[in-house]
């Protein structure tokens, strides 16, 4: 599948220095991965949902608009207050 002079050709173009005795090492372990990648790519995905593998269901509640403390006590203890909402001391400088 790929031969010395690919192997060759790719540690130029990636600048590394490849030694005469790893060439053959090399050339063996690029063929398996690139077979392992064309096994992957081969496999047939058809007929499986791996959306929903566990069968889980959405388990939040529903939102509902339900009544609330009344803002004017909530802020009644507030030590600075605008518009309804806590004014707190920025500390990031």
């Amino acid at each position: 599948m790929v031969d010395k002079e690919e192997i060759m050709k790719i540690a130029i173009l990636s600048k590394l220095f490849v030694a005469e005795d790893e060439i053959e090492q090399l050339t063996e372990d690029m063929s398996r991965i690139i077979s392992f990648a064309d096994t992957i790519n081969n496999a047939s995905d058809e007929g499986t949902d791996f959306d929903n593998i566990n069968n889980l269901s959405n388990v939040l509640r529903e939102d509902e608009v339900v009544p609330s403390y009344d803002r004017e006590k909530i802020l009644a203890n507030a030590k600075d207050s605008d518009e309804g909402c806590f004014l707190v001391k920025n500390i990031m400088k």
